[in-house]
């Protein structure tokens, strides 16, 4: 884990992609603890990244439909 990505650079596709890889890596493989524990460590930073991409997403998702209504009303 030590060539891992800084979150800060990753997309939501790529940090979900590695996330889904690590997954299946822990699914499927049998890791010594220390590998484990990397693993466990950078899948739970890829899901609360992920997490708070997709509420920043939503809210400005939010703020658009705002200013969507607002201009919508102004129209009528």
């Amino acid at each position: 884990m030590e060539n891992s990505i800084p979150l800060e650079e990753l997309s939501y596709e790529k940090a979900f992609s590695e996330l889904e890889q690590i997954v299946n890596r822990m699914e499927s493989e049998t890791q010594n603890l220390e590998d484990s524990l990397l693993l466990y460590e950078r899948g739970q930073a890829l899901a609360q990244y992920c997490a708070g991409l997709l509420e920043k997403a939503e809210i400005r998702m939010e703020q658009l439909k705002i200013v969507s209504d607002n201009f919508t009303e102004s129209e009528d």
